[in-house]
């Protein structure tokens, strides 16, 4: 068991799980010369991630926090209503196409909105003191997700929708996403692109999806300019250079940007063992990088953290890498050891010399994110 205990959140539904993607030969839909399969976005690793914080006995001293759906109100503050009236049609239609690889089944619109809601219902319980830190285990995932598309098997955009509620109902000013999904961060980039207030940081492996976003030269723009902060990883990074990320990118970022929450699109997909890239993260990879932002939170911004799931695509691993997180969160240690952390002696785990020069480069960009005036910085919540 860690020294110091969190009181920590953790929101789930059934319903998350019968978000309904197609047949499916890992994500290319079935048809002509491709068989049908399990679509590789599908609940299998999501479910055994909730199983095993329930076999280990971690879940019984996590507070359940109830998602609800995210009103119509809520969503419309990041996507047009050109885009929510195509889903609410497809949804409705029972099958369909939202955007670019964003399926969409029956019902597959009042899922999403519970998960954005879910999302939203973690950063109230935050905000409200009734706990530390929260976990949202949410599906479908959000950070692919456009103003007016999805993308990515992303319908909504959660981890923004959930920024918009903090801003507009609960009086926050400045928010920090750190998305360490493999993929990049695309949706929030986007949205915030000239946002002075929020700071986005997405550590992705460089061009796997979205292939032509990323790059260290999206930077923001406007009075945004500086509040965007890639660090596009070359395949097979790993837990060096994650480590590394944090220590020479990402924390200083935040203590920069002084955020009053920080909000974390949390994709297990960097994992070793994941099929959808090619990095070399494993469980304590998490675990230290989510003890990294559990510390800043605390210096910062009172420790209000909230991470809202995205991808994973490793039914095996997910759960292990998933524990570690909630783990951390929580300080509390279950006797449940990784039993795939052999991948941590596999060669290449340690900083190589280009990923080095990518975070020298990203560590260039600092100098750039918009500091809290005077006035923010006296009106401060505690």
């Amino acid at each position: 068991m860690n020294e110091t205990l969190s009181r920590t959140g953790f929101v789930w539904h059934e319903r998350f799980m019968w978000h309904m993607t197609p047949a499916a030969a890992g994500s290319i839909v079935a048809g002509g010369y491709v068989e049908a399969d399990v679509h590789i976005e599908n609940p299998s690793s999501k479910r055994r991630l909730r199983n095993l914080l329930e076999v280990t006995g971690l879940m019984d001293q996590l507070v359940e926090i109830k998602p609800r759906p995210a009103t119509d109100a809520e969503v419309l503050r990041v996507h047009t209503e050109a885009y929510i009236a195509r889903l609410r049609n497809l949804s409705d239609a029972g099958w369909g196409e939202a955007g670019d690889f964003a399926p969409v089944g029956k019902d597959s619109l009042p899922i999403a909105l519970l998960s954005a809601g879910g999302c939203i219902a973690a950063a109230d319980a935050v905000m409200d003191g009734r706990v530390n830190n929260a976990y949202a285990l949410v599906r479908p995932p959000g950070h692919h997700a456009e103003r007016d598309r999805g993308r990515g098997f992303c319908l909504l955009a959660n981890g923004a929708i959930t920024v918009e509620h903090l801003r507009h109902v609960r009086g926050l000013n400045r928010v920090a996403m750190v998305d360490w999904d493999v993929h990049h961060g695309n949706g929030a980039q986007s949205i915030y692109y000239d946002d002075p207030n929020v700071l986005t940081i997405s550590i992705h492996q460089d061009g796997v999806y979205p292939a032509d976003s990323g790059s260290l030269t999206e930077n923001g723009a406007g009075a945004g300019l500086g509040a965007c902060i890639n660090i596009p990883l070359p395949p097979g990074s790993g837990h060096g250079a994650y480590l590394a990320a944090f220590s020479q990118v990402v924390l200083p970022a935040l203590r920069r940007f002084q955020p009053e929450m920080v909000i974390v699109p949390c994709g297990f997909d960097a994992s070793a063992l994941d099929p959808m890239a090619r990095q070399m993260a494993h469980s304590e990879t998490y675990r230290l990088m989510t003890r990294s932002l559990k510390l800043a939170a605390n210096e910062l911004c009172g420790g209000r953290l909230v991470m809202c799931h995205e991808g994973g695509y490793s039914p095996a691993y997910v759960p292990w890498c998933g524990l570690a997180v909630v783990e951390e969160l929580s300080g509390i240690r279950t006797d449940a050891v990784d039993p795939y952390q052999y991948v941590a002696g596999w060669p290449g785990q340690q900083l190589k010399p280009a990923e080095a020069e990518i975070l020298n480069q990203a560590s260039a960009l600092l100098s750039g994110i918009p500091m809290r005036t005077a006035g923010e910085c006296n009106n401060r919540m505690a």
